[in-house]
């Protein structure tokens, strides 16, 4: 089930005007989705379906576009971009919407600023679900200068690199500023440490494609964790595993488990 995006609102954080929106019971247990580069809340969230999966679960979505993505501002500055930064937005956005703790959800970059957001605003978190990466989180995702690279081509016929390519055409297909993505590249890949990871008190969720060749093992992250659990998406690669339903239901089980804790 697909559905188009909801009305999208704004607010203003640290001299960026950074784009929202809130679907599900108003109600409910909050859920923050944060959703990973080169994407929007709109393809990371709404197109695949997880909307009607969390409303259904009784959840209160807010789901931000993150500074240089869909609808917010687009900083060219890499030093705009450091995950501290973009997890204080989304601390920001709780704020702004006077919701003190929510659980967070993060995909790929999402993943990654969702961990800064819990070491650094560790109050606001009540559990964390990473998908799309695994020890990545800890020991790197390769070299992704290429992809800069491919994101400032003048076209994507000049692009010879696959994961250059794969993501050129996913900013193209967003229709996103290419070069507020380059810079984000530039300076987000910043790692989380072991001893940060095992002050991760939360539960923790995390979910990786068996074909995903950018995220690393889920299991060996989940090991390093105090409450850590992993999931296989079984063969999903790192841009299909985010709709599957295999993801959605240990999403809900894992939520369900969680309750009341």
């Amino acid at each position: 089930m697909h559905l188009n995006a909801p009305h999208y609102s704004s607010f203003n954080h640290d001299g960026l005007k950074l784009a929202y929106f809130e679907a599900g019971d108003p109600n409910g247990e909050p859920v923050l989705l944060i959703h990973g580069f080169a994407s929007s809340s709109a393809y990371n969230w709404v197109h695949p379906g997880w909307l009607p999966t969390l409303s259904q679960a009784g959840r209160r979505i807010i789901a931000i576009d993150n500074r240089g993505h869909g609808r917010s501002d687009n900083p060219h500055d890499p030093a705009a971009y450091h995950p501290s930064l973009m997890a204080g937005d989304a601390a920001a956005l709780l704020n702004h919407l006077e919701i003190d703790r929510a659980d967070v959800m993060g995909y790929s970059m999402g993943a990654r600023i969702s961990a800064f957001l819990t070491v650094e605003h560790p109050e606001r978190v009540r559990s964390l679900v990473w998908g799309g990466l695994g020890i990545g989180l800890v020991e790197g995702v390769g070299d992704w200068d290429p992809i800069a690279d491919a994101l400032l081509a003048p076209s994507l016929d000049d692009v010879t690199h696959e994961r250059g390519r794969m993501f050129r055409g996913f900013a193209d297909k967003t229709g996103s500023d290419r070069v507020a993505l380059a810079a984000c590249i530039a300076s987000n890949r910043v790692l989380v440490t072991e001893a940060e990871i095992a002050r991760i008190l939360q539960p923790v969720l995390v979910c990786v494609g068996t074909k995903d060749d950018i995220a690393g093992n889920p299991h060996t992250l989940a090991d390093l964790l105090p409450d850590g659990r992993a999931v296989d998406i079984p063969g999903r690669d790192h841009m299909l595993a985010v709709g599957d339903k295999v993801y959605k239901k240990a999403v809900i089980d894992f939520y369900e488990d969680i309750a009341g804790c």
